[in-house]
């Protein structure tokens, strides 16, 4: 059943409530990370952990937000046109997404994106686009299907500017 269909799914920032000890998504970095990293990094403000939870309170999957920046020689000349010239632009990092392998092949990932989106374009931060860090090609064949662009000499790393996300939930 494709993610959002007939289910109650919840997105909600990380909490001591979760169970994280059964996460695995098959990576073991992104794992290793949920399991003993993702608290002390809300904790101290490092990054913004989102967990989906399931009915049955099972996780689905995660991912992160943070802030960080670009720099405008790693963009396309045709998006510096249009911006001001300063050496580094604001950006929202997605650092990390993963769902659990029990649960993929549902649509979660894309959920889960969809979600980061979201929260990203409502942020009262100012953000000029969502970054991602692709960890492998399957990760940077996702992000591309879902309107990414990678910046220059750095393939694995895209972005998505914040209008057109903005123009996304209209």
């Amino acid at each position: 059943m494709p993610a959002g269909r007939d289910e109650k799914l919840r997105v909600e920032p990380l909490a001591s409530s979760h169970d994280r000890s059964r996460f695995e998504s098959g990576v073991e970095p992104l794992d290793r990370y949920f399991r003993t990293q993702a608290g002390q990094d809300a904790r101290k403000n490092m990054a913004a952990p989102f967990v989906l939870v399931l009915p049955d309170e099972t996780i689905a999957g995660y991912y992160t937000l943070s802030s960080t920046s670009v720099q405008l020689s790693e963009l396309p000349a045709q998006i510096v046109r249009k911006l001001p010239r300063y050496p580094l632009v604001p950006a929202t990092l997605l650092g990390r997404l993963a769902v659990d392998r029990r649960q993929q092949g549902k649509g979660y990932g894309r959920f889960l994106l969809a979600d980061a989106l979201y929260r990203a374009s409502r942020s009262e931060v100012a953000s000029f686009a969502v970054i991602v860090d692709a960890k492998d090609e399957g990760a940077r064949r996702f992000y591309e299907l879902e309107s990414f662009l990678p910046l220059l000499d750095q393939p694995t790393k895209l972005f998505r500017p914040m209008a057109d996300i903005r123009r996304l939930f209209e």
